[in-house]
């Protein structure tokens, strides 16, 4: 691979449009994007260069999202497309990297076989998370990752109730429910006890945190149904959480509801990183059997 100094940068004609965001707040990732600024800049015109996820990217054109940092990076960045996602070639600067695993040093072969049309983008789920209160949506999110109901203080088990298509499919009670697409199965639904799927898998899985009941285990079902979780009972602090991220407090018998959205999370694969080698070198699956 050549050094970032001996890049040849391609005629303007031929140049993407991309948008450079990360998270400045996070260590050096503030330093390394402008450090890598002039070499992106050899390959595509930058029009947005965001570091603090303020700039309005709806009203800008771009054929790329270049993303600096790490995972949270990543969703804090399709979030912030919301309905218009551009592929996105991500650069880990961050710690584990399930989305982000392109290094630095990676960065120049990967921009010049973009532009050059030799990457594939692979879309992945995303999904649509709306809380109904009667008659009406009371907030609303587009998600990446995952739809979490958490019951908050004073901590005490909830009962939440689960519904697909409309029919009650079982009463959990736990200390939360989470509803995570494909993506987001290697986030929060993993530490519950969730299974791992294919991040292009068209599905999702249930998983519930701390269930009273031990025969209560993750359900993977598909991304054509509608899911939706209620709670009779909630506490004052009992939040729904995408991404991360309060969305908002519930009341009594508000629907949760999650469904797959219209919008694709597109990422842009680089050769040499496969689904098993992400898992494999994220996971520390480097066990042997040792057969004598």
């Amino acid at each position: 691979m050549s050094r970032p100094s001996d890049s040849t940068p391609l005629p303007p004609h031929r140049r993407p449009r991309a948008f450079v965001l990360g998270s400045e707040g996070r260590a050096n990732v503030g330093e390394e994007a402008r450090r890598l600024r002039p070499l992106i800049e050899q390959y595509v015109e930058i029009v947005a260069f965001d570091l603090a996820g303020k700039v309005d990217l709806g009203k800008l054109e771009a054929d790329l999202a270049i993303v600096l940092g790490g995972d949270g990076t990543i969703l804090r960045a399709a979030h912030q497309m919301d309905e218009r996602q551009l592929p996105v070639l991500a650069v880990n600067l961050g710690k584990l990297g399930f989305l982000a695993d392109l290094s630095p040093a990676e960065l120049p072969a990967a921009l010049r076989d973009f532009v050059e049309g030799k990457l594939q983008v692979v879309e992945h789920l995303m999904f649509d998370c709306r809380v109904i209160r009667g008659d009406r949506v009371e907030c609303r999110k587009l998600g990446l990752n995952e739809t979490a109901v958490i019951g908050g203080f004073p901590y005490a088990m909830l009962d939440i109730d689960l519904y697909v298509d409309s029919e009650l499919v079982t009463t959990y009670s736990c200390d939360g429910l989470i509803v995570a697409t494909p993506v987001g199965s290697t986030a929060h639904s993993l530490s519950a006890g969730g299974p791992i799927l294919r991040k292009n898998m068209q599905a999702f899985v249930i998983s519930p945190i701390s269930p009273h009941t031990l025969t209560n285990r993750p359900v993977v079902d598909s991304a054509v149904h509608v899911y939706e979780m209620v709670v009779p009972k909630p506490s004052p602090a009992t939040s729904v959480v995408v991404d991360g991220q309060v969305l908002c407090t519930l009341a009594p018998n508000d629907r949760v509801r999650v469904e797959r959205a219209e919008p694709k999370f597109k990422l842009v694969t680089a050769p040499g990183h496969s689904y098993y080698r992400t898992l494999r070198e994220k996971l520390g699956w480097g066990g042997r059997l040792n057969l004598k």
